[in-house]
């Protein structure tokens, strides 16, 4: 049980700087993310709200004040994450390799958390 604390503290404490390094190319390198948004065909009206709801996120799952709200907050990280992989692969850009780790690393913090926690599924 500690040496799965210790995998769940540390998967998702490097899940989060990801997310967190991403929100900040999002919010002080705008003009670079607007490139990359376009070239993905996404609109580059979404950079903000998106960067908000990534560290709404964060808050949900570090704060556990509500079960729904965490798993909301996973569910969202997979679907982000996810699109973001098929959205890299489509644009042959080779950028989807971060995406897959950070949603590996997703995967294995929402299992651990489970597990752990006893967070209420379904």
């Amino acid at each position: 049980m500690k040496t799965q604390k210790i995998i769940y503290w540390v998967v998702t404490g490097l899940f989060s700087a990801m997310i967190l390094m991403g929100v900040s190319m999002y919010i002080f390198d705008h003009e670079k993310v607007k490139v990359m948004f376009a070239a993905m065909g996404y609109p580059t009206y979404l950079i903000y709200p998106l960067a908000l709801v990534k560290v709404l996120g964060l808050v949900a799952i570090w704060t556990k004040l509500s079960p729904l709200l965490k798993e909301w907050a996973y569910a969202g990280f997979f679907f982000e994450l996810s699109l973001g992989i098929g959205a890299h692969v489509m644009a042959k850009d080779g950028g989807f390799a971060p995406a897959t780790a950070i949603l590996m690393m997703v995967l294995v913090s929402y299992y651990l958390d489970g597990k752990l926690f006893g967070a209420a599924r379904g």
